[in-house]
């Protein structure tokens, strides 16, 4: 049975994690109807197996709903732990010294194994290593190959296995383990339309992903590291997509460092052409209870006034008691800023600077043509989704409709801003090409007779990067009965 279509206006996507509250087909089905565009699987969590009925529940969306679904597959990445204790757990104390050491030995209050030689290879007197999400901090004295002998300096319970985060260095550790890369290839294979790469330090560590994947998934960055920032731009660059992941963010740095931050990614990528998620803890409470706290509904908020493409729940949707209602809320906080007529003066606050392109040229155009003459919608022809990625770029006040040939592209697009994107046969002439449009809008509820759309498209047809075309057209009142009938 097919569910009538009901565009969504919001600009900003919702990106919601399943996990063992939320992946079921039922479950699933509640959160897109909440308003979750896009649906993140943890592959930290589970086998292989586990995942194939959560993919196949998502996809079974479209049919329904006749809207291109969006899956983003998460990659654990190396993991850094302490090794074990005799006694189990043990009290550091502030003032204390404290040793990491290469030996197989179950610890004590002293010393325990760090089973990560790249550690040692890396480390600098005067390093921090932080402990259990930094909640314990060591500050190194000596080192050597073998062995990192550190003073405490924030003490505490220190249990088996617990993490570690080393900030101050950047490890020579390539940002995929074997799993990771057996999970990249599961992904690919079940043909995911976004993989996000955990621990990257530099654009370097995108490079094996890249080759992997082999161009049939995009990539995203997870900025989560002190020396990813250090090299943003160069990773914005080398990726399709960027996180702010702010769990591991604000462990690594101290608080207070994480907003001024969020903003500085946010503003790059969006000036880079990348479309950017804002994650972690955005309603962290509602893991618990049914409403969020006034101070999440002001960082999510602040995430869309600044024009984030995507804002993302984690625990709140994948394990949490309140997972429709997290997404509901989300999706109302996010109506709510859209809503405020300074929304749109504030998601101008970044300047975006047109590269010198035809098409770079014609999706600013289409941007301001489309505010001249009061357009209900900005229609763009696209292959590989790269003319909807320069018009998103340019957050326009209307909404964007993207009409593709190619599922997989339609699919992408929805972690970008403004997007409402069709799988939908190709066009042959530049007549057709401004008759579907206007059939398309009205179908899809976007335009009304009499309202004018903007058209962009690459001619010749079916060429991927050949934005030339703008056109502005107008529904009347006869295509309207004609299309009505085809309809």
């Amino acid at each position: 049975m097919h569910t009538a279509i009901a565009p969504r206006t919001r600009k900003v996507r919702v990106l919601a994690t399943l996990g063992p509250a939320s992946n079921t087909p039922e479950m699933i089905g509640r959160l897109f109807e909440a308003g979750a565009d896009a649906f993140r699987i943890n592959m930290s969590h589970g086998d292989q197996a586990s995942k194939l009925p959560v993919i196949a529940a998502i996809r079974s969306l479209e049919a329904r709903y006749r809207r291109p679904t969006t899956i983003l597959a998460d990659l654990q990445g190396p993991k850094l732990r302490v090794g074990a204790f005799a006694e189990g757990r043990v009290m550091l104390e502030a003032g204390q010294r404290f040793v990491l050491d290469r030996e197989a030995t179950p610890g004590d209050a002293t010393r325990v194994m760090l089973p990560h030689r790249e550690i040692f290879a890396a480390i600098a007197r005067d390093a921090r290593l932080l402990l259990d999400d930094g909640k314990l901090v060591l500050r190194v004295t000596e080192h050597d190959d073998d062995r990192i002998e550190t003073i405490v300096e924030v003490g505490g319970a220190l249990s088996n296995s617990k993490g570690l985060n080393v900030p101050d260095v950047v490890l020579p550790m390539a940002a995929l383990t074997d799993k990771d890369r057996s999970d990249l290839a599961f992904a690919v294979d079940q043909a995911v339309d976004w993989i996000a790469l955990s621990f990257v330090q530099r654009p370097e560590d995108l490079a094996e992903a890249r080759r992997l994947i082999g161009g049939r998934t995009a990539l995203l960055a997870k900025i989560e590291k002190p020396s990813a920032v250090a090299r943003l731009e160069e990773i914005v660059e080398a990726c399709d997509g960027v996180m702010v992941a702010r769990g591991d963010l604000g462990v690594e740095l101290p608080p207070q460092s994480v907003p001024p931050l969020q903003k500085r990614i946010v503003e790059t990528a969006r000036r880079m052409g990348r479309p950017v998620i804002v994650a972690t803890q955005m309603l962290e409470s509602m893991i618990t209870a049914p409403t969020p706290t006034r101070a999440e509904v002001s960082d999510v908020a602040t995430a869309v006034y600044d024009g984030a493409d995507a804002i993302m729940l984690s625990a709140e949707s994948a394990a949490g008691q309140w997972p429709v209602e997290s997404v509901a809320m989300m999706d109302a906080i996010a109506n709510a800023v859209e809503r405020d007529p300074a929304h749109g003066d504030r998601v101008h606050f970044t300047v975006m600077k047109p590269d010198p392109t035809t098409a770079d040229a014609l999706a600013e155009a289409a941007k301001s043509i489309s505010a001249t003459v009061s357009a209900a919608a900005i229609i763009c022809f696209t292959t590989s989704g790269s003319t909807a990625r320069r018009i998103a770029r340019e957050r326009p006040s209307v909404p964007i409709m993207v009409l593709t040939p190619r599922a997989e592209t339609a699919r992408r697009l929805g972690l970008l801003w403004g997007v409402h994107a069709v799988h939908t046969k190709d066009v042959a002439s530049f007549e057709e090409m401004i008759a579907k449009s206007k059939r398309m809008a009205l179908r899809h509820n976007l335009a009304r007779g009499g309202e004018r759309v903007v058209v962009c498209a690459g001619v010749p047809f079916g060429t991927p990067g050949s934005t030339n075309v703008l056109h502005v057209t107008q529904i009347i009142g006869d295509e309207l009965k004609n299309y009505a009938r085809e309809a």
